[in-house]
């Protein structure tokens, strides 16, 4: 792959967002700041309130589903709007970046920069935001941290920090090399393995973002259990079988 295949022209945010009323509009106003950033897509996905009136208010271009299909489908129905964005401005030389930040960042969006600036300068073909612990109390046992990480490992050699981060800017040749991506929760292992199979460059970076914090009552626990079954299938079908963690192994 050439310098020139690499080449991003600014940056556009997508932001898959369900049910976030309440925050999406400090989300989109921050990430609207970004420098480089000069177009944000909220993929509405099936929300059963005002997220995208919201959202739409708040400076962003909205697009969506009529139900939930899921955080991968709604990446690739926001790259799509991109690329048909793209495809009717006069003189684009070259696609824009994209930089994907979960919908509940509120004004630590703000803080994305990070992530972008090495995607542009060249230096690297995926970012990876690592936040720092999270202010909120709750979150699960790490089971499906430690699927996805372990998972990576055997499938590229390469130890990730957080492997389930979804605050990630990529060059579009990057997200087209990933396609169709893994669906459901399994996006982001699917994404880190199929990019670092493929020879691109992925880099963790540290950022100052906030999110809520899953709890641990049982709607939070059917979502973990979720989360686990995408990221095992994302794996399965990538030829790795991770084996289970050593927490629930026979000694």
């Amino acid at each position: 792959m050439t310098s020139e295949d690499r080449r991003a022209d600014g940056v556009a945010a997508i932001i898959p967002a369900k049910d976030e009323q309440d925050r999406i509009a400090a989300t989109v106003e921050a990430t609207l700041g970004l420098p480089g950033v000069d177009l944000v897509i909220v993929v509405d996905d099936g929300s059963a309130d005002r997220t995208a009136v919201t959202a739409t208010d708040a400076g962003a271009v909205v697009v969506g589903h009529a139900r939930n299909r899921g955080k991968a489908a709604a990446m690739e129905t926001g790259a799509t709007a991109l690329a048909a964005v793209e495809a009717r401005e006069a003189g684009r030389t070259a696609p824009r970046a994209l930089l994907f930040l979960d919908a509940d960042l509120e004004a630590t969006a703000a803080n994305a920069r990070p992530l972008v600036d090495p995607v542009l300068a060249g230096e690297a073909d995926m970012t990876i935001g690592v936040l720092p612990a999270q202010k909120t109390e709750g979150g699960g046992r790490g089971l499906v941290v430690d699927l996805a990480t372990t998972g990576i490992e055997r499938a590229t050699g390469w130890t990730p920090r957080q492997p389930l981060s979804g605050q990630r800017c990529l060059t579009r040749a990057a997200f087209e090399a990933a396609l169709p991506l893994a669906q459901g929760f399994g996006v982001e292992t699917g994404l880190t393995i199929d990019l670092l199979r493929a020879g691109f460059r992925v880099v963790e970076i540290d950022v100052d973002f906030h999110h809520r914090v899953t709890g641990t009552d049982f709607k939070a626990q059917m979502h973990r259990g979720r989360q686990y079954a995408h990221v095992m299938r994302a794996l399965v079908t990538r030829g790795i079988r991770p084996s289970a963690p050593a927490r629930f192994r026979r000694v």
